[in-house]
């Protein structure tokens, strides 16, 4: 028992190492991003899009991987993901505005890599904890967006450097764990080639992309992701524009993707108390436009306050998202195709709001039409959100499904 515990224990730090490294490229930016704008001389749609580009590329594998008759290997990809985050990292820091947007593009074709495998992973070998390790993995995975976009403004003060630095220091943890992956991902290829995997089922990717479920999980991936990535892009724009500092707004970011590690964690708790995700989803919604409104409206000594809540749903929204990848998918086969749709589709749906939001900051120069279209996106989360949330699975037999025990610890699902 002891073996098999601390061989748990190896491979969610496996998982945790990795995830780490899938935010802060983007996270970084939101508290230097004023920075950047000035000494580029970027318009409000343009340093928009310097994080929209790397969201519209978020799920570019897994558009790519429904086409693939056998995909790589899991453990393979996340290697090749760290290398090409590493190249992506580096390659904006040069000086040219040119080589800035290239850099974010191929940092997002590698973040890209590392969204659709992980989730195939934790189905393949964690069946039945598949709330449990999503909780760990998107902790992991918000816990790196709040180190990143607290400390960049401090590191660029203490070393008196530019926005350069903390941005390309960013390498480091990403090569450190592209290097830690390489062995597994070197005995997974030996393993492969002494007992080839079998090609997954014809016809998965039809049925998943004809599933209306499968579309529900990816909407609602999509727009709570939109939402996530306005805070990221923008967040730290407007606590400034309110009357903060640069570094005080850096810490609201950070501040509220730490308290996304609350919310993922409250997740398989929650689960296991309710019948299916429907109340998870209803309180994403709730608290994430209580927490925009807050921050958007309320007197600014009060937006720690609203930070924290919007940091609780927006964690709850991230985990359930993720969750409903392992959930609502019959098998493995099932599971490596739905993340595909619902992350390829849903993060180019998530492109969106960082793009629309700096356009409108642009046309009307203030910030309430801009967050008003952000509580609309919030109330329009329920709508794909409930029915994914119900307990039904892509690619089950036609078949009656008994009565539901419990899915919340285990995360199966009888068809």
């Amino acid at each position: 028992m002891t073996g098999r515990r601390a061989g748990l224990a190896g491979a969610l730090l496996m998982i945790v190492l990795l995830a780490v490294n899938l935010r802060p490229a983007i996270a970084a930016v939101g508290p230097l991003l004023t920075e950047i704008s000035d000494a580029f001389r970027l318009s409000g749609t343009a340093a928009g899009a310097l994080t929209t580009l790397p969201l519209a590329f978020f799920g570019s594998y897994g558009l790519l991987a429904a086409f693939l008759r056998r995909p790589p290997r899991s453990e393979t990809l996340l290697v090749c993901a760290m290398a090409l985050l590493v190249a992506g990292l580096l390659l904006r820091l040069p000086g040219g505005v040119a080589a800035l947007f290239a850099g974010s593009l191929v940092a997002g074709i590698a973040i890209s890599i590392g969204n659709i495998a992980v989730p195939a992973i934790i189905k393949r070998d964690h069946p039945s904890r598949i709330t449990t390790v999503t909780a760990i993995y998107t902790v992991a995975v918000t816990a790196g967006a709040s180190l990143s976009s607290g400390l960049a403004v401090p590191v660029e003060d203490w070393f008196g450097a530019s926005w350069r630095l903390p941005l390309g220091l960013l390498a480091i943890p990403a090569a450190l764990a592209g290097l830690l992956w390489l062995p597994k991902a070197r005995r997974a290829a030996h393993a492969a080639r002494s007992a080839p995997p079998a090609a997954p089922p014809r016809g998965v990717a039809a049925l998943v992309w004809r599933s209306r479920l499968a579309w529900h999980v990816t909407a609602f991936m999509g727009l709570q992701s939109l939402l996530a990535y306005v805070v990221i892009g923008w967040l730290p724009t407007l606590c400034q524009d309110r009357g903060m500092d640069a570094a005080s707004a850096g810490y609201v970011l950070a501040l509220v993707a730490a308290v996304q590690a609350v919310g993922s964690l409250a997740v398989p708790v929650l689960a296991r108390r309710t019948r299916d995700q429907r109340p998870l989803v209803i309180a994403t919604v709730a608290l994430t436009a209580l927490g925009f409104a807050g921050v958007t409206w309320a007197p600014i000594g009060s937006v720690w306050a609203w930070t924290v809540v919007l940091g609780l749903g927006q964690g709850l929204g991230f985990a359930t998202a993720l969750s409903f990848i392992g959930l609502r998918a019959h098998d493995a086969h099932v599971a490596v195709q739905l993340s595909g749709m619902a992350q390829g589709v849903g993060y180019v749906i998530a492109a969106l709001g960082p793009l629309a939001l700096g356009a409108l900051h642009d046309a009307t120069g203030g910030w309430t039409v801009p967050m008003l279209g952000v509580l609309a996106v919030c109330a329009a989360l329920a709508v794909p959100g409930l029915p994914a949330g119900r307990l039904r699975t892509v690619g089950a037999p036609a078949a009656p499904a008994p009565e539901v025990v419990n899915t919340g610890s285990s995360g199966h699902i009888p068809n």
